[in-house]
């Protein structure tokens, strides 16, 4: 349910507001592109990762390394500036093309960061609990739930 309701909301959300909006179940529900479930995922493949860390310092450093690191990072920074922005111009598909932005980079560095074993493990875990947390953020602001599981 949480699913097919976020997946309704978030695609009549992140359309201009401006434009004709001819709905597509297929599209809508995609586990890949600019669709809530693809969101959803990414933030159960980041609650994932913070379970089977069985725990993480919250306070870690987080040390960006990698290119990737660095991408991730400064989307998650600038989430506030964009709500900030949505707000003024009563867009709400700014923050729904921003977490989709979040989610790619995150997408990017999960596939060239190993996590959990490795020597940055710890800031790597604080980065992916960020991660989660401004997806949860910015799907709530949404209206839409974001599972832990999928």
């Amino acid at each position: 349910e949480t699913v097919g309701v976020g997946a309704v909301k978030y695609f009549d959300l992140s359309q201009n507001p401006q434009s004709d909006i001819n709905f597509d179940w297929d599209r809508s529900l995609a586990l890949q592109g600019n669709t809530a479930p693809y969101l959803m995922y990414a933030h159960a493949r980041c609650c994932s990762i913070l379970r089977k860390a069985d725990g993480y310092d919250a306070g870690a450093p987080i040390v960006l390394g990698t290119p990737e690191e660095r991408e991730l990072a400064m989307r998650l920074l600038r989430l506030p500036e964009v709500v900030d922005q949505a707000a003024r111009t009563y867009k709400p598909s700014t923050i729904a093309d921003h977490l989709y932005q979040i989610t790619e980079s995150y997408g990017r560095f999960y596939g060239a960061c190993t996590v959990l074993g490795s020597p940055e493990q710890a800031s790597r875990l604080a980065l992916v609990a960020a991660t989660a947390g401004a997806l949860r953020r910015g799907l709530s602001l949404l209206g839409i739930g974001a599972p832990e599981r999928m």
